[in-house]
């Protein structure tokens, strides 16, 4: 923790109830997937811009607390962390359209930088992410949790209490993905986190010189999942290798 610096302004905010802290966000959302490199991350920071576009308020909180890219998907990674000395609370980070971001990068000394953490102090930074951050009123969160069903997951839904609006559940269309993210839908259930829908990204290749599209890890699979579990299939994201340096 010795390497995990933030610029304080004042003192730590008192502890309370979690829920409590967010009582002016309006929706809470979750994003998931049961394995990492399916751009996720790239999804979240996709519906967050499109929401604030549309004139919503928009939080995002980046909880992949080992791999965070929230911050550099935004245009905002070496930004700092402030506590306002008036309220004692994280102030976010403001980045485009207005989007308030809290990452852990923004507390880390440099990009090369591992977070080696044990379960429990992850679950301690997320914890305060939700109580010590002064988000403010807000229509939409969203919460980019890490890849999985662990800790961090775990935290974040047992923390807000049933609070959580919905979880977007983002895979590939390969055959092992399509074998976790089954996963991920029931955890959500379990959690009692209602599936929000389905987003399949990466699901075919469009060759710019011929226009023919070619599916490499398949076809379908990412709506197939969704009717069989009966959640809603929000979309498909075809490659862009422009993108290829944020998944």
């Amino acid at each position: 923790m010795s390497n995990i610096k933030v610029n304080v302004r004042g003192g730590a905010a008192p502890p309370g109830s979690l829920a409590d802290y967010l009582k002016g966000v309006k929706v809470k959302l979750v994003t998931i997937s049961g394995k990492g490199g399916v751009g996720k991350s790239l999804v979240t920071a996709a519906v967050g811009l499109g929401l604030a576009l549309r004139g919503y308020r928009v939080g995002i909180l980046d909880g992949d607390i080992y791999g965070p890219t929230i911050p550099k998907l935004l245009g905002v990674a070496g930004s700092t962390l402030y506590v306002d000395s008036r309220t004692g609370r994280i102030v976010p980070v403001s980045g485009p359209f207005g989007v308030k971001v809290v990452s852990i990068d923004f507390m880390l000394p440099s990009d090369d930088t591992a977070v080696i953490w044990r379960g429990a102090l992850v679950t301690q930074a997320l914890r305060d992410f939700i109580s010590q951050v002064d988000w403010g009123p807000l229509d939409v969160l969203m919460v980019d949790l890490p890849p999985g069903t662990g800790d961090a997951p775990l935290t974040i839904a047992q923390s807000l209490q049933g609070g959580i609006d919905g979880s977007i559940i983002v895979t590939i269309p390969s055959e092992i993905s399509r074998r976790i993210v089954v996963k991920a839908i029931d955890f959500s259930r379990k959690v009692q986190i209602p599936v929000a829908g389905i987003v399949e990204n990466m699901c075919c290749f469009v060759c710019p010189d011929s226009g023919k599209t070619y599916y490499i890890f398949g076809e379908g699979a990412g709506r197939r999942i969704a009717e069989k579990a009966g959640v809603p299939f929000l979309g498909q994201i075809p490659m862009d290798p422009s993108l290829s340096k944020y998944l």
